[in-house]
């Protein structure tokens, strides 16, 4: 499936799992469960996870380099400041905890799936050659930034 990777916007991937996730929360009412102010709750983790990529994005256009995720070969540098200290993937992680808002205001146990799903995916076809790329590309430098910075969090 090599065919898939960097092909697949991260954004599309995360409203096709987000509404697979209502799809599964409507057929399967029963495994709903009771979350506090679901919504509340929902919309500030969504909302941590929109500022955690924002933060990334920042940090990309003030090292002027690529935001574009199928491009990874045009990076004209590897970004270590900012919220790249804490997690290589600071976008990827920002949709990850938008989807988690979703999770959380669905209460349903079998949405939930929706989050390995994305995060399964995006390590294999995007992360994955992404890393690969860059790898090929700043040589040491980036191995030196894969073995201290996490891939998530």
């Amino acid at each position: 499936m090599k065919w898939l990777e960097l092909k697949v916007p991260p954004v599309l991937l995360l409203a096709l799992l987000a509404a697979g996730m209502y799809g599964l929360a409507r057929v399967l009412p029963a495994w709903t469960f009771a979350v506090p102010a679901r919504a509340v709750a929902g919309v500030a983790l969504a909302g941590l996870g929109g500022a955690v990529g924002l933060a990334g994005v920042v940090a990309f256009r003030r090292s002027r380099t690529t935001v574009n995720p199928h491009t990874p070969g045009k990076a004209s540098s590897v970004v270590t400041r900012g919220v790249y200290r804490w997690t290589r993937n600071p976008m990827y992680l920002g949709l990850l905890l938008a989807l988690g808002g979703w999770a959380v205001f669905l209460a349903n146990a079998a949405a939930l799936a929706g989050l390995p799903a994305f995060v399964a995916s995006m390590n294999r076809f995007q992360i994955g050659p992404e890393e690969r790329i860059l790898s090929a590309k700043f040589g040491a430098p980036y191995a030196s930034y894969l073995r201290q910075v996490r891939r998530w969090f």
